[in-house]
């Protein structure tokens, strides 16, 4: 029977960032916290293929359809799951990724752990577009050092424009930097352009259980020696030592139920062995099952209190929804061919990247597009895949020679990858299809998305920057210059990035949630995901979840202390 075994007191949806975070708050508080996870349970001790090789997987490793991102990574779950269908308005396009495992995608995540600024948490006072958050970076920083320091993330303090540097002594030491980084780093500091030390969410030294990491494997296959960060490593382990966590897997939650009051009284869920539906009473309920899907158990918990959805009578549940601005552009470089071999795995991810550096240009006006994005930069030897890093596109013939060219192409390959912020528009939401329902019966969404001048010029302008760049360094371009951004730009939710579906806000009437991540319509109703960013900065959001999950929890334990809830 996949039921809980005692009472709880707050039921926790979802597994990852923000979930994994709340359930060992809470855990750590004394609260007996329920765990519900849509996804199966997960092993990262067991499960992780940490050593093995791409060619002893079935069709070289490439993806099947549990795992779309590749037969070894830790990402069980896809673009699309049996039975669980979703669509796009007609003349639109929305690509929705869902974990289902738990631990969700802290499993498989590049780990990139860049923070927000007072730029992006004021957006509206700067430029008039889209909304503040209710809390400024003065209130978060605390909170982004505490979960920097917790999960514990490499980098560098560089002084630079709303790129804020963390407390003294928080960041690990990053990696050195490739031979190809170095190179991309040269051309652009040429051109006025920054590149420095990335930030991410990997160890370069042992943290209690968690050890360092020894730059041997794959980041996005998991890590059972605990460096590269997961909720299945950290979080949910120390919340389950305080014995105040249960969990169960396969567990669909699909409403939010209230009472006349309009207080949350529990939540309804399927079984996805069984097919049973069940009710679960707790005092508390705090979604994190990811933005989209939180919105939608949102709007499916219709009511007489609650007649367009729980949490819902500003009307937001599902609007504002925002993805990162995605691009990429690769180049060969002759300068970098017939290196000597040696290891270059590193720590797998970004050692170095190009922030945002044109905020005083944008500022005056000089610039066509209102916010900025960050390149993340690769290229480096590592294990070979089908088409040898690009090479075999670039070779004729067979025998000795080629050989010889393949071996003269190898490591001679980078690439850049716009990841930018997108203002909220109305044209981007999701809304449950009047039709349609999944293999549970449960209303299934529908996505509307388009994107604006706005991300279409500020695609233009990384793609003249990085031909720049390429320029300089003496490459060619191999793929991304098309002559029209558009076609560059990545789909909707292609980057995974998906926030904003029920807002945090300062006005009930303009947002779902006050600036603690509470309910205005149901106050024992939190949401600790995605879905409560005010905007889409560039910064990857993950870091950001966490520390707004973490400060939420500070409100929610207080308030619970007090019995106010």
């Amino acid at each position: 029977m996949n039921a809980p075994s005692g009472e709880h007191d707050v039921i926790v949806v979802g597994s990852g960032a923000g979930g994994g975070m709340a359930a060992w708050r809470l855990a750590a508080a004394g609260v007996k916290v329920l765990m519900l996870e849509a996804g199966r349970d997960y092993d990262p001790y067991s499960e992780t293929p940490m050593f093995n090789w791409s060619r002893e997987a079935p069709l070289l490793g490439g993806g099947t359809p549990e795992k779309d991102f590749g037969y070894y990574l830790a990402s069980i779950g896809g673009w699309t799951l049996p039975g669980e269908p979703y669509v796009s308005a007609e003349g639109n396009e929305f690509m929705w990724w869902r974990s289902r495992m738990l631990g969700g995608r802290t499993n498989h995540w590049a780990r990139n752990s860049f923070r927000m600024g007072p730029h992006d948490f004021k957006p509206y006072t700067r430029d008039g577009l889209g909304v503040d958050w209710p809390v400024s970076y003065d209130e978060m920083a605390p909170y982004f050092d505490r979960v920097e320091k917790l999960i514990g993330v490499y980098g560098a303090n560089d002084g630079l424009e709303n790129h804020p540097d963390s407390g003294p002594g928080v960041l690990h030491e990053p990696p050195k930097p490739r031979i190809n980084e170095l190179a991309i780093k040269a051309a652009a500091n040429d051109l006025g352009i920054p590149c420095v030390a990335s930030r991410r969410a990997v160890l370069t030294k042992n943290m209690g259980e968690r050890q360092a990491c020894f730059n041997a494997t794959n980041c996005g296959r998991g890590c059972n020696i605990g460096a590269a960060f997961q909720s299945t490593t950290s979080l949910i382990p120390w919340a389950r030592a305080t014995g105040n966590l249960e969990i169960l897997t396969n567990a669909m939650v699909y409403e939010v139920e209230t009472d006349r009051s309009g207080k949350a009284t529990g939540v309804h869920y399927i079984d996805k062995i069984s097919g049973e539906h069940r009710f679960i009473a707790a005092r508390v309920v705090v979604l994190a099952a990811s933005a989209c899907e939180s919105a939608r158990i949102l709007l499916n918990s219709k009511n007489a209190q609650h007649p367009d959805g729980v949490a819902n009578s500003s009307g937001q549940v599902g609007r504002n929804l925002m993805d990162t601005v995605g691009a990429g552009i690769g180049a060969q470089v002759p300068a970098l061919e017939n290196r000597p071999r040696y290891n270059e795995d590193g720590t797998m991810g970004l050692h170095l990247y190009i922030p945002f550096w044109d905020y005083q240009r944008q500022a005056a006006g000089a610039l066509d597009f209102p916010r900025g994005y960050h390149i993340e930069i690769g290229g480096q030897f590592g294990e070979p895949g089908i088409g040898m890093g690009g090479a075999s596109g670039r070779v004729d013939g067979y025998g000795p020679q080629v050989k010889e060219d393949v071996r003269r192409y190898y490591g001679s390959f980078i690439h850049f990858s716009q990841r930018g912020e997108m203002i909220p528009n109305e044209h981007c939401y999701a809304e449950l299809d009047p039709d349609q329902r999944d293999a549970f019966g449960i209303p299934i969404l529908r996505f509307h998305y388009r994107h604006t001048d706005h991300e279409i010029n500020q695609t233009a302008h990384f793609q003249q920057n990085i031909l720049a760049i390429i320029d300089r360094l003496g490459g060619t371009p191999t793929y991304g210059t098309q002559d029209d951004p558009k076609d560059m730009m990545a789909k909707g939710g292609q980057i995974i990035h998906e926030v904003g579906t029920a807002r945090m806000g300062d006005d009930p009437a303009t947002s779902v949630l006050n600036g603690s991540g509470q309910s205005w319509d149901v106050p024992n109703l939190w949401i600790m995901d995605g879905a409560m960013f005010a905007s889409k900065a560039h910064k990857n959001p993950t870091l950001t979840i966490m520390a707004l999950a973490d400060r939420s929890c500070d409100h929610l334990i207080e308030k619970m202390r007090a019995r106010e809830i």
